[in-house]
């Protein structure tokens, strides 16, 4: 009557309408999610949680809580409503007749909805079988009731109904008037004729209206709330919510119509008890108005319970709810319903039913809409495993469903939506930084996983381009516990490129019975996650470390993310240090070092590769045209030392970007040094070398024209829009060793990078002759780099090709080492691929 007296029948039934849309779009995803697996206690919360993760299940069970505390209110209200208008004494009365004998005023009223509710108490402390013979016997009362309402429209005379106005001084009265089926009366109530609502003395609305009506169309969660207490969920739910949500659109239609069509607009706006005044027996309606309210009642506040008791378990909230986990003897959650009693015995101190519809409307459409959220992302996840038996929902239903509940939810009260959004919003950020992990399965993996693999078939590597080049690394690790700060290092080079730590176990898959590598995983990822470094890690078996080398080049990555840069550690024979037990997110007290890596090699233990397979994973990085970076020292870059001094003198990058092991050639423009100027440049664009300056230098002979050379490198980096700072450094004294050097007879081998000067991708044998360079004038380049002040951060040298001749690798290797021996953190630069560009 509330609802058509002041909508009209033709906006009630759009009410409906609407109302029951967005409920039946809600319906079949519960049905869909409900026959997708084994369901718990907890209804919605439990299968939101399942669905979307903890954050959003523990956020939306939270909400949904408060949402049947809400509603437990709302419907005890309404009966105390009910109870008075039946059996108060009339307002400005102070002795009553006949049965109308309670008083009234708010405190009177808040002591009935306490007994009422307290009636509610006893019978959800005994247990769900006693609430569910209950609940069926209250159905078969309210069945007949309704019954004997719709031969009452046909049978009763029409009448004048004396209304009582409860704002007057009680002798005033108005008449409505019960007509029996009239086309004027028809006519009169199809159009809105909005009022005052008589008991808050509030105007109405449409929105206020709805959110009224709504509340009587929220039971559709009643049965999934129960989940737990039924013995085959995926089977009863579908079709008790179905059946339920059919037959209940069909009665309101049904009564709408026939209210309209037979009572004044008086009568139903200001008499919402006039049911009682034209049945055929009254006192039967009255039973069932508060048989059917305290159902309701009963039905929220044992949902609410179900839902505190399944957050509870799941231990998202800690400690905060242990006392929710505690149970009878026969499984009952007697806490969760003594909690929840107490919650829904603070909201009735609002004390109006029109006063907290708006904010449980509010609540259940969030719920609903996030339900609808559940369905829509396991629909797009195209996961195997969501196979519903239920069918008849497609992701357009889902969608609908939280299209409507969102605009529904800001046209009934804005204010409401917004802050319950709010409220939301902060619950998902509490829970995702302090709720513990879970093993329910995240569905945000499942549509990444989707939309990944849909945009790796996209990302097409015959559409790459220069401009849009990017450093993806492949860091071989051989321990972890040695290489922490290169890890960290190479994680500032990757400049949001892909970035993959690889590891080579020496051991043979026949000769063991399962694969070695399985256990390690967890170890790798943790340590990953401990180092906040963003890299994936792939690890495999080999018979050597170069073949384990060739084989993660060959195969790590996938599609156009394919790693383009080897880097390795340096070969020498420095004593590895445990640099993970110092590394700060590994040294504070609450944390130790719980991964299963094996302790670092001792100094007189033999290594795992031999210096003529070091260079060999070189050379064959450079055939399959990787560029190759070799780190030496960078264990002892304290970065945050380095950025610490920041502010004065900053640190500083030197960057030589010259072959000094082919003092002939001084070639600041090929492949490989702009590479190594590119690398330099990626460093310091990281967040935590923003401050360092770079400094290049160049290495000028007397006679040479310096000036211009640097002018001719200025221009080069301002094309390249690198800002570095060039230093002209003479090196006479240094080349001078290297041309009274004996040279190799007429026609034999070059020196080492004769060849640079050739396009480097032409070919795979490069002859070079390392005993062209003499260790006097490689120890004079390394004074030469290391007398440069001040003392840089980092420093960046040019990496030669190793020799054809594989017998000169361990000569090779040696004149590295002294070229780097002392100089700090260094890192050796081979490019072979073009990477910068003067393009817009």
């Amino acid at each position: 009557g509330f609802v058509v007296g002041h909508a009209g029948l033709y906006q009630a039934l759009a009410m409906f309408a609407v109302a029951y849309f967005i409920i039946g779009m809600t319906v079949l995803s519960v049905c869909a999610i409900a026959t997708n697996g084994a369901l718990d206690a907890g209804g919605a919360y439990y299968m939101i949680s399942r669905a979307l993760g903890p954050e959003f299940g523990g956020s939306i069970g939270i909400m949904f809580f408060l949402a049947n505390v809400c509603g437990s209110a709302l419907y005890v209200l309404g009966l105390v409503e009910a109870v008075v208008d039946s059996f108060g004494i009339p307002p400005g009365q102070k002795v009553g007749a006949g049965v109308h004998v309670l008083p009234q005023s708010y405190w009177y009223e808040l002591l009935y909805g306490t007994v009422l509710l307290a009636l509610c108490l006893l019978v959800c402390l005994v247990g769900a079988s006693i609430y569910a013979k209950a609940t069926f016997l209250i159905f078969l009362i309210v069945a007949g009731v309704l019954g004997t309402i719709l031969v009452s429209f046909f049978a009763t005379q029409p009448i004048g109904v004396p209304i009582r106005l409860p704002y007057f001084n009680g002798s005033e009265t108005e008449n409505g008037s019960f007509t029996g089926f009239s086309l004027a009366t028809l006519r009169d109530n199809l159009g809105g004729g909005y009022g005052v609502d008589y008991t808050t003395g509030q105007m109405m609305s449409f929105s206020s209206v709805f959110a009224v009506m709504f509340n009587g169309c929220t039971g559709i969660m009643a049965g999934s709330n129960m989940s737990g207490d039924l013995k085959r969920p995926s089977y009863s739910i579908p079709r008790g919510t179905i059946s339920a949500v059919l037959f209940t659109y069909l009665v309101y239609n049904l009564l709408a119509f026939l209210m309209c069509a037979t009572c004044s607009r008086t009568l139903l706006q200001k008499d919402y008890g006039f049911l009682r005044d034209i049945s055929i027996f009254p006192p039967l309606v009255t039973v069932g108005i508060y048989a059917a309210t305290l159902s309701a009642a009963m039905s929220n506040l044992i949902g609410a319970s179900r839902i505190l008791y399944a957050l509870a378990r799941d231990d998202l909230f800690g400690r905060a709810l242990v006392l929710a986990k505690k149970t009878s003897a026969s499984g009952n959650p007697v806490m969760a319903v003594i909690l929840s009693w107490l919650v829904v015995q603070l909201v009735l101190f609002s004390g109006k039913l029109n006063t907290i519809a708006g904010v449980v409307t509010t609540f259940f459409l969030l719920v609903y809409a996030t339900v609808n959220l559940a369905c829509l992302a396991l629909e797009w996840a195209s996961a195997p495993n969501f196979r519903p038996t239920f069918r008849y929902f497609t992701w357009h239903t889902c969608l609908l469903g939280i299209a409507g509940c969102c605009v529904m939810m800001f046209l009934i009260s804005p204010v409401s939506a917004s802050a319950s959004l709010g409220f939301l919003l902060l619950l998902l950020l509490a829970l995702h930084y302090l709720s513990p992990s879970s093993t329910w399965g995240y569905i945000s993996q499942a549509l990444i996983f989707h939309q990944v693999r849909k945009y790796l078939l996209m990302l097409d590597v015959r559409k790459d381009h220069v401009k849009f080049w990017r450093p993806q690394m492949l860091l071989m690790v051989q321990n972890p516990r040695g290489s922490a700060r290169l890890i960290d290092f190479v994680n500032d080079l990757k400049k949001s490129g892909l970035y993959v730590l690889g590891h080579v176990e020496l051991q043979d898959l026949d000769t063991l019975p399962s694969d070695p590598l399985q256990p390690q995983q967890d170890s790798w990822l943790s340590l990953v996650d401990k180092l906040n470094v963003k890299a994936f890690v792939s690890l495999t078996l080999a018979p050597s470390v170069r073949h384990g080398v060739r084989q993660l080049l060959f195969t790590s990555g996938l599609g156009g993310m394919r790693p383009n840069t080897l880097v390795l550690g340096f070969y020498d024979d420095a004593a590895p240090q445990d640099g993970l037990a110092r590394h700060p997110a590994f040294t504070s007290a609450r944390e130790e070092v719980p991964l299963g890596f094996p302790p670092l090699r001792a100094p007189a233990a033999p290594k795992l590769l031999s210096a003529r397979e070091y260079v060999g994973i070189v050379a064959d990085a450079l055939k399959m045209l990787r560029n190759v970076l070799l780190a030496r020292q960078l264990e002892s870059l304290d970065k945050a030392w380095e950025l610490r001094r920041a502010a004065s003198p900053p640190p500083t990058i030197h960057v030589w970007p010259v072959n000094l092991l082919r003092p002939d050639s001084a070639r600041y423009a090929d492949t490989c040094s702009l590479f190594l100027l590119q690398m330099a440049c990626v460093l310091n664009m990281a967040r935590a070398w923003r401050r360092a300056h770079l400094r290049l230098f160049l290495c000028v002979e007397a006679g040479a024209m310096p000036h211009a050379q640097e002018e001719k490198l200025r221009q080069l980096l301002k094309d390249l829009r690198i800002q570095a700072q060039i230093q002209l450094v003479p090196w006479d004294a240094v080349t001078r060793l290297h041309w009274q050097t004996p040279r190799g007879p007429p026609g034999g081998p070059a020196p080492i990078g004769a060849a640079e000067e050739e396009e480097e991708e032409g070919s795979v044998n490069y002859p070079a002759n390392a005993t062209q360079v003499s260790d006097e004038y490689v120890c004079a380049a390394n004074k030469l780099v290391l007398e440069q002040s001040p003392t840089p951060a980092v420093r960046f040298l040019y990496l030669p090709r190793p020799p054809a001749d594989t017998s000169l690798y361990p000569l090779y290797l040696h004149q590295l080492e002294l070229l780097t021996r002392g100089l700090g953190p260094t890192v050796l630069v081979h490019g072979v691929s073009a990477v910068t560009s003067t393009q817009l």
